[in-house]
């Protein structure tokens, strides 16, 4: 498979009319829902991946195509073979090198350019840790630093994501912070945790809870501790308790019943 109407193609060929029901229930496609109107074609993710392999070398270019196809699955496709790519070019032996970030700040633009087509939230979360996420923590490229230090430029393309208007670009903002907690720093999930505090969406609520475990897990236990102290009373429930999930019996009624 050397094009996206190859893949596209070939995907079609394996639609599965009852695993498509399955999942567009599962992925709230009804009016009014968060999925409203996305399109399956009954793949399992396994199949998908199957996929992915066979297309990893796949233009670039050709990865757009993908990406605007009205199947759930097939922008899945596009959006773990841009993860692929990336991970290739953020080896420790790459990372400094300048070829290297220039192809990583391309993906990291054709993401966000795309950003949208990232509907629903299984596509966001297989794709934002590993390419947004993983970017914050590497070298970037002149051309993406503008007049701004690294760091400034980072926290603009995040803050853009974060007070957008687009529920699947706010989740970007906090989901992507899986990947700078696991690699050690926890400022990024404490910044957007705080920022979508008061988010109205259940999902959210979810993402942001399910970060600050992470962070904690993985950073300090203090730092989630000192989080919680400063804002359990404006927390929503549904946040908090996936925020304690591993903390003990004890402890986590504790923090409930604050």
């Amino acid at each position: 498979m050397v094009t996206a109407k190859e893949i596209i193609s070939y995907m079609e060929s394996l639609r599965n009319e009852e695993q498509r029901r399955v999942l567009m229930r599962f992925f709230k496609t009804e009016p009014g829902d968060y999925g409203e109107g996305d399109e399956f074609l009954g793949l399992k993710v396994p199949q998908t991946r199957e996929v992915v392999k066979a297309a990893k070398d796949l233009p670039l270019r050709e990865i757009p195509v993908l990406l605007m196809s009205k199947w759930h699955e097939v922008r899945l496709c596009g959006l773990l073979i841009l993860v692929a790519k990336f991970e290739k070019l953020a080896t420790k032996r790459l990372m400094n090198d300048v070829e290297a970030i220039n192809m990583r700040d391309e993906i990291l633009t054709m993401y966000l350019q795309f950003a949208e087509r990232a509907n629903n939230w299984d596509l966001v979360d297989l794709s934002a840790p590993k390419i947004l996420g993983h970017w914050l923590m590497l070298p970037i490229g002149v051309s993406l630093l503008s007049t701004q230090r690294g760091e400034n430029r980072k926290r603009q393309v995040l803050d853009e994501l974060a007070f957008s208007d687009n529920l699947w670009k706010q989740r970007m903002s906090i989901v992507s912070t899986w990947k700078t907690s696991q690699m050690g720093d926890p400022s990024w999930c404490l910044r957007y945790a705080e920022i979508h505090l008061h988010h109205p969406h259940d999902l959210m609520h979810k993402a942001v809870g399910w970060m600050l475990r992470e962070m904690g897990k993985r950073c300090s236990m203090d730092l989630l501790r000192g989080f919680l102290r400063q804002h359990v009373h404006e927390m929503p429930r549904t946040m908090l308790r996936y925020a304690i999930e591993k903390m003990s019996e004890k402890e986590r009624k504790e923090w409930m019943e604050k």
